[in-house]
């Protein structure tokens, strides 16, 4: 019987299959002298090269074209060329798929560079480009990698509801649900919307189960168009009771360091491909990308509280005569430049920051003793910033709902997170990662549209 193979499976075991009688299928990358053809499935960067057969009829030679799907059954044999180990010498093809030549030069799939957002404007053909490839598979792998994480340190994977009445965060615009026309009943009786995070849901398992996590899409209708924010994205949103903020801390390095070896160690062709895309084709002069992750691993997280971060800020600004556009303030929330200026000028490492101040966070993080900050943390990364966001939860049922009065919070809707105090409520903590900036910057994308399938951002929807 004639194994069928991937094009990954063959090129990972080239010695195995030769002399062997295999089947495969792809799309063509290219087509030269009329006799080699590359094939490309999708399972890896590189292409399997093909010998046609000279016997191969005129009228099947006609549709071989780039783009075009085929089958093909062959001999695998060592290739007297230098760019691989392997081809295959075909004994039939069969097509699939013809594509038109008219087609493809109207198509981002012509042999030609294009621009990521000539790309973006064709998402359905971007999953047949190498750059496009590359980040899917990787993306799959971080997602993997993630699950496997959580599953090895006793965690239990946690479906929270995408319909809610509630904006966690207590700020920002939220997509509304309804499927009646206004000023009529809605369908749930209530105004609900499109959650923009399942950590509440998660701390009541978590209250139960000890350790949990969520992995899901999140919405967000700010009219953000930056290169950092999507209106549609992904969050793991992990749990776990008897934490402290400090154990929340550590877990999350923990966890990127052990997400980003496992990248390395399962992505090193997409990797090293994006790594010489982003050489060649950069603006920026930055760190390649096997070394921003390196970094990653190599160093222990700075860690420092925000009233530190404020003062670090403060000299430096007069110290190197820099001028931040936004003023540096006790109080403020940073911003997008001062956490860039911590993480990439002045420690040049990944940082954690603890401690926040109060009036800038949620209701319900962990009020510290001095009654200002609260015991909340982000993790910033060099290039994109902030990549984790967490803290420590509020327990103790008076502080919370106190916090609740004071963000203007309504605490009608929140009476179930309420009553989770009630019954042997205990210190807990937890942590958001943005699962789309990660992504971001394990690809070396400088825009967070290029490392989503369908990005949704103001605007646009289209497919």
């Amino acid at each position: 019987m004639v194994k069928k193979c991937s094009i990954k499976e063959l090129l990972d075991n080239g010695n195995f299959f030769i002399n062997k009688k295999v089947l495969v299928e792809g799309w063509i990358r290219s087509f030269r002298y009329s006799i080699f053809i590359s094939l490309n499935d999708g399972s890896t960067i590189k292409n399997l090269q093909i010998i046609l057969s000279r016997t191969l009829e005129k009228k099947i030679i006609k549709k071989i074209t780039i783009g075009s799907s085929i089958q093909v059954l062959g001999i695998i044999t060592k290739s007297i060329g230098k760019k691989q180990n392997i081809e295959l010498q075909s004994l039939d093809i069969k097509i699939y798929g013809y594509t038109d030549p008219c087609i493809i030069h109207k198509s981002i799939l012509q042999p030609k560079k294009h621009s990521l957002e000539k790309l973006r404007e064709q998402s359905h053909l971007r999953f047949k480009t190498n750059i496009f490839g590359c980040i899917m598979r990787i993306r799959h792998h971080l997602a993997f990698g993630i699950h496997k994480y959580f599953h090895e340190h006793g965690f239990f994977y946690l479906h929270t509801p995408i319909i809610t009445t509630l904006n966690c965060e207590g700020t920002g615009e939220m997509f509304q649900v309804t499927t009646l026309k206004k000023g009529t009943k809605d369908f749930f009786k209530r105004k609900t919307y499109l959650s923009v995070s399942g950590q509440l849901e998660a701390e009541t398992a978590a209250l139960g189960l000890g350790k949990v996590y969520t992995f899901g899409p999140v919405f967000r209708a700010e009219n953000s168009n930056t290169s950092r924010h999507l209106s549609e994205f992904w969050m793991i949103e992990p749990e776990i009771s008897f934490y402290h903020l400090e154990e929340n801390i550590n877990l999350a390095e923990d966890f990127l360091k052990v997400i980003v070896k496992y990248i390395l160690d399962n992505s090193i062709e997409d990797l090293s491909f994006l790594n010489e895309y982003l050489k060649r084709w950069s603006k920026k002069k930055t760190n390649s990308l096997m070394e921003r992750l390196e970094i990653v691993l190599k160093y222990p997280f700075q860690r420092i509280s925000y009233t530190e971060a404020i003062k670090i800020l403060n000299q430096e600004e007069k110290k190197q005569n820099i001028k931040f556009f936004h003023s540096i303030i006790w109080g403020m929330d940073l911003q997008s430049e001062h956490e860039q200026y911590l993480v990439n000028k002045y420690f040049k490492i990944p940082v954690v920051i603890f401690d926040y101040p109060s009036c800038i966070k949620a209701f319900y993080m962990r009020i510290n003793n001095d009654g200002k900050t609260v015991k909340a943390m982000d993790i910033l990364f060099p290039e994109i910033g902030e990549v984790i966001g967490g803290s420590q939860r509020e327990e103790r049922y008076e502080m919370l709902l106190q916090r609740i009065k004071d963000t203007n919070t309504d605490k009608n809707k929140l009476w179930w997170y309420l009553d989770t105090r009630l019954f042997g409520s205990v210190p807990h903590s937890g942590f958001g990662l943005g699962f789309d900036r990660l992504v971001q910057f394990v690809t070396g994308m400088s825009n967070i549209r290029d490392v989503i399938p369908y990005p949704r951002t103001p605007d646009n929807a289209k497919f």
